[in-house]
């Protein structure tokens, strides 16, 4: 049963390909890499969280609407493909304090938008992000889908692996030509991506149905 609905606007997806034995060791032992043409990949996505709202229930003054920034991998298990999020950081205090008390990794982080220009920043820990970018063509192509249609994610709480799923429609995609100013996030992958360049995307609008988590393993 879906539990509430969201819509992220000028999402941001930058791709960077990673050695599978480099980061299978950040993964939870249950899942498998999903590997693409002998690579695993890491993204970054970034996005405006818009009219965030439980199922019928109104959005809700100051948890409704912020910006937000996932690091993630994509992952297998039992026959599904999804992601696995290393972190997801977002601009609401509030929404961090709820979201740890279930043990998932919700980290409070200044986000700032501007026209083509997205900044990440934290108090607490050297972590940063700073990125230009402009959309381009509409694109279609077989893996760009494959990084970026995924309707399961999973997040290990305690000793058991939970299993959250989302419904939306097919992305609208644009390529988008990106470049990074500045880089530290996973600096536990450090020296492995970030003075690289990426494959970036972009998709102005998507509204997504969040659905109940669902244990997967204990």
């Amino acid at each position: 049963m879906w539990i509430g609905t969201q819509t992220w606007q000028d999402v941001l997806f930058l791709h960077w390909p990673i050695a599978p034995k480099i980061l299978v060791k950040y993964i939870p032992q249950e899942l498998k890499l999903d590997i693409y043409k002998d690579n695993a990949w890491l993204s970054v996505v970034l996005f405006k969280v818009k009219g965030q709202r439980l199922r019928f229930l109104p959005p809700l003054p100051g948890i409704s609407s912020y910006l937000q920034l996932n690091v993630r991998t994509y992952v297998e298990y039992n026959g599904r493909k999804g992601i696995y999020f290393f972190h997801l950081d977002i601009t609401n205090q509030l929404l961090v304090k709820l979201a740890t008390m279930g043990s998932l990794p919700y980290r409070y982080t200044e986000i700032f938008l501007q026209q083509g220009l997205y900044t990440s920043r934290y108090k607490t820990f050297d972590e940063r992000l700073r990125v230009i970018y402009k959309p381009a063509d509409n694109t279609n192509l077989v893996f760009d889908q494959w990084l970026v249609e995924r309707y399961h994610s999973w997040a290990k709480w305690g000793n058991a692996l939970f299993r959250i799923d989302i419904q939306h429609a097919p992305w609208q995609l644009q390529q988008a030509y990106a470049t990074i100013q500045s880089n530290t996030l996973a600096p536990f992958l450090k020296n492995t991506f970030q003075h690289t360049q990426p494959i970036a995307h972009y998709a102005k609008q998507q509204v997504a149905k969040v659905f109940l988590p669902v244990i997967e393993h204990t």
